[in-house]
């Protein structure tokens, strides 16, 4: 058991760590000459300049900027789409390590940019590492949830979100005037995405392929058992065996699904509904334009630029401590009651943002009220909004479905992020009564969540299928194992209930 917590560190370290640093390093407000937005820009144009003898005007610059920002969800997008294919044909553990390339290479390239004097190479390679985070995003929770014992699975999921969590603050703290946040070491901070990704490569080699994908997909009992024993450092693996070949068999005459086959099959009907809304929740409910706008909130209380950095490093630091918290806890609180809690929270959080920032420069100390409602929303998500719905999707669905499903949740994910970017700079109209938007959303998610999506800890995969299955109004086929335990009526009894009747 130790092991699959071990394992879940090398997975998590490429895509999941590689995304964390871009979103703290490239999608923050350029508001100071020294934040990493405002450094990269100032390239783009000094780049321009060099070229043609004149500046980029500041519309085609915004234009500019606006593209490389969208590359990198749209990249996410394309991943999320190679994510059935891959891991149906490549094994979990194989697309991970293939993975690795959309990393590395695009690091090597963005951290040699500046000297190269092209930006263009920097907006062509973030959708690339897109790519690579888009497929980290789903494949390390499914290969995680399907190697994981059902009584720890939903701690070993969260585990990934954690390390987004410790990349985000990892970049900020990179990202200090004092070490990379300047003219000459914003390259080296793109640079640096690729050093997990080597890792991985180094490491993930000598784990096991997930046991499930042996046994139902490739049908190599063996090679399941070996993997099995590996993972749980013990011999006496023949329980989980088993249940995996209930799994085997309650779905042989499904076949392997498809997305298509995913939206039109009655039986997973309301799978596929609850992971399209939480998916679609954890990104419109306003987690992006929080952590792109902190700072401005921060600076709105008078604080220095200079010392903004490290109000929002603590901010950082807060998200790294929740999550770790959420990993502790899922498993004794369980999924719903984590989901509902930051929903809650998050939907809390923006209604009273609304009122700290449209009252600041009213009351004085509405600004710091402020700070305390961005803290609390961030409290709320990384508790539940942000690591949950991936062991959702991981516990919901057989393995004939898994990977369709994970392509969906996955697509819904980036498309929400690329639209959450793309709407929230004209919804900046709105002022403070934006975070109404996300709260109303927050709301409407909660409400979902509350009526329809039931608490899977510590249930096998099966058991949870079942469950489900009297959501959607189907019948599930008796075990053969329950059927053994059947033991018919005897002629005498026969007789007598005959009688009676």
């Amino acid at each position: 058991t130790p092991f699959c917590f071990f394992l879940s560190l090398p997975c998590s370290w490429s895509g999941r760590f590689t995304r964390a640093v871009l979103i703290s390093s490239l999608l923050s407000p350029p508001l100071t000459p020294f934040n990493q937005a405002s450094l990269m820009q100032n390239f783009y144009n000094a780049t321009y300049f060099k070229r043609h003898g004149v500046y980029i005007g500041e519309q085609s610059l915004t234009l500019l900027w606006s593209l490389t920002v969208s590359m990198f969800p749209l990249g996410g997008f394309f991943g999320s789409l190679l994510v059935g294919p891959l891991v149906n044909t490549c094994g979990r553990k194989g697309t991970l390590l293939i993975n690795n390339i959309f990393s590395i290479i695009p690091a090597i390239l963005m951290g040699s940019s500046e000297v190269a004097k092209t930006y263009e190479v920097i907006i062509i390679m973030r959708i690339i590492i897109g790519i690579c985070a888009g497929l980290s995003s789903n494949v390390v929770p499914m290969y995680l949830g399907e190697l994981a014992p059902k009584n720890l699975r939903g701690a070993v999921v969260v585990v990934p979100q954690l390390f987004i969590t410790i990349g985000i603050l990892t970049a900020q703290i990179l990202g200090f005037r004092i070490i990379l946040g300047n003219p000459t070491g914003w390259p080296i901070l793109l640079g640096l995405t690729g050093i997990p990704a080597a890792l991985q490569l180094l490491l993930l080699p000598f784990f096991p392929e997930s046991p499930r994908y042996l046994l139902i997909q490739k049908e190599d009992e063996e090679k399941a058992k070996e993997a099995l024993k590996k993972l749980r450092g013990c011999d006496d693996v023949d329980d989980e065996m088993e249940e995996m070949r209930q799994e085997d068999q309650a779905e042989k005459a499904e076949g392997r699904l498809s997305v298509l086959n995913l939206f039109t099959s009655p039986t997973l009907r309301w799978q596929l509904i609850s992971i399209i809304v939480m998916m679609a929740g954890q990104q419109l409910s306003g987690v992006n334009a929080v952590y792109y706008y902190a700072d401005r909130i921060y600076a709105s209380t008078g604080l220095e630029d200079k010392y903004v950095q490290y109000v929002t490093a603590g901010t950082g630091a807060v998200n790294v401590i929740m999550t770790l918290v959420a990993v502790f806890i899922v498993e004794s609180l369980g999924r719903r009651l984590l989901l509902l809690l930051g929903f809650g929270i998050c939907c809390g959080g923006c209604v009273l943002l609304t009122v700290g920032l449209a009252l600041q420069f009213t009351i004085p100390w509405m600004s710091y009220f402020s700070i305390a409602c961005v803290i609390a929303y961030v409290i709320g998500h990384a508790i539940g909004a942000s690591p949950i719905p991936s062991v959702m999707i991981a516990e919901m669905f057989l393995q004939s479905s898994r990977s369709a499903a994970f392509m969906v949740g996955g697509s819904v994910h980036w498309l929400s992020n690329f639209t959450v970017g793309l709407v929230f700079l004209y919804m900046e109209g709105l002022g403070p009564y934006s975070f109404l938007i996300f709260a109303a959303i927050c709301l409407v998610t909660f409400i979902f969540i509350f009526m329809v999506v039931p608490e899977t800890k510590n249930k096998t995969f099966v058991e949870i299928n079942k469950s489900m299955a009297k959501l959607n109004g189907v019948a599930i086929q008796v075990d053969k194992e329950e059927l053994k335990d059947f033991t018919p009526y005897s002629k005498n009894e026969e007789a007598i209930l005959n009688s009676a009747f």
